[in-house]
C-alpha cells in the first residue's frame, strides 16, 4: 500500500537551504520566498573544506540569516567540514526537514548541460522533495501569486500517480493552477497509445489527482507526442510555469554526465525552479523503482 505524502512536502514547517560560495543569489531569494510564504524555519547550510575556518565561514553567512530575520522568521545558519553532498544528505537524516532548496549551475558552455555534482547526487538521494533553481531561471518567476502555474510531468507512468497528488498538494497551498502534462516519444505511440485518442488519454489524466482535491484545484491536461523534454521546457515557458514538478527516478550518476535523463536537461534549461521527488522518495510512496545497470564512469557531472 502506498504511504500517504507528508503534508510537511507541500506546506513546509522547516526549509534547508543548501548554499554554496559564493552564494546563489537566486537560489536563496527562492528560499527566502518560500519560508515568508508559509512562515517556515529556514536552516541555511554550507559545507567548506576542512582547511577553512568554520567561524568564518559562519561569519560569511550572517549576512543571510539577517535577510530572513528582516522578514519576521526564524534562521539558523550551521556550517559543517566535508563532503558537500555527504553532509547535505546527513543532515536530511538527522533533522526534521520538510524541503530542500539549492542552486544548479556549471562553468563553460558544456557545464550549461550538465546539473552539478553536488545538486545532483543531492536530487538522486535526498528523503524529501528537492527544489533546484537551476542558471536559466527567470529571476521573480515564483512570486507572482495572480498568474501562478504549476507543471506537473506525469510521463513516466510508474512515479505519475504521487508525482500528480504531489503537484496538486502544491496547487491547493500555492493558488495555483495545475498542468498535468503527459509526453509521449514517438517511438512509443502505438504500444503506449493503442486504440485510444489523445483526448480519450487528455480525460483519463485529471484521475491521478485524489478526489479531494478537484474542489480545491483548477487542473488542465495536456497529452503531447515528441519529445518529453522539448514539450517539458517549451510550455513550461508558454504557459509562465512557475514551478515544474517532476519525478526524479530515472536519475542516475550516469544519466547526469551523459545528459541521458529529461530530468537534467530540464533542470539545466527551465526558466522555473523545478522540484523533483527522488527516488527514495517515490519508493517511500509505494512506486516500485527499477534499477538501471550503466557502466561505471569516473569522473564528476560538474560542480555546483
Amino acid at each position: 500500500m502506498a504511504v500517504p505524502l507528508k503534508p510537511g512536502w507541500s506546506k513546509p514547517s522547516t526549509i534547508l537551504f543548501a548554499s554554496d560560495c559564493p552564494t546563489d543569489e537566486k537560489a536563496f531569494c527562492f528560499a527566502l520566498a518560500q519560508a515568508a510564504e508559509f512562515g517556515a524555519d529556514l536552516i541555511i547550510l554550507f559545507v567548506f573544506d576542512t582547511s577553512n575556518d568554520a567561524t568564518a565561514q559562519k561569519h560569511r553567512l550572517e549576512p543571510l540569516a539577517e535577510r530572513a530575520m528582516d522578514l519576521g522568521f526564524h534562521s539558523e545558519i550551521v556550517v559543517r567540514p566535508g563532503l558537500p553532498a555527504d553532509q547535505i544528505l546527513s543532515f536530511l537524516r538527522e533533522r526534521e526537514i520538510d524541503r530542500v532548496v539549492m542552486g544548479a549551475r556549471s562553468p563553460g558552455p558544456v557545464g550549461k548541460l550538465l546539473v552539478g555534482s553536488v545538486a545532483e547526487a543531492v536530487l538522486r538521494n535526498a528523503n524529501v522533495p528537492v527544489c533546484i533553481v537551476g542558471p536559466n531561471i527567470v529571476a521573480g518567476t515564483y512570486r507572482n501569486p495572480v498568474t501562478r502555474r504549476i507543471l506537473c510531468d506525469v510521463s513516466k507512468r510508474e512515479a505519475s500517480k504521487v508525482v500528480a497528488h504531489f503537484g496538486a498538494d502544491l496547487a491547493a497551498e500555492y493558488n495555483a493552477n495545475l498542468i498535468l502534462q503527459q509526453v509521449i516519444p514517438l517511438q512509443e505511440r502505438a504500444a503506449f497509445i493503442g486504440d485510444l485518442t489523445i483526448q480519450e488519454i487528455e480525460a483519463e489524466l485529471p484521475t491521478l489527482v485524489p478526489a479531494r482535491l478537484h474542489r480545491k484545484v483548477r487542473i488542465q491536461t495536456r497529452v503531447k507526442l515528441g519529445d518529453p523534454t522539448e514539450e517539458l521546457l517549451y510550455q513550461g515557458r508558454a504557459q509562465q510555469a512557475n514551478l515544474i514538478v517532476m519525478g526524479a527516478h530515472g536519475a542516475s550518476h550516469f544519466a547526469a554526465i551523459t545528459r541521458a535523463d529529461t530530468v537534467y536537461k530540464v533542470l539545466a534549461y527551465a526558466h522555473c525552479p523545478v522540484i523533483t521527488l527522488s527516488p527514495i522518495v517515490l519508493a517511500d510512496c509505494g512506486v516500485k523503482v527499477e534499477k538501471r545497470i550503466f557502466s561505471e564512469v569516473n569522473y564528476m557531472a560538474g560542480v555546483v
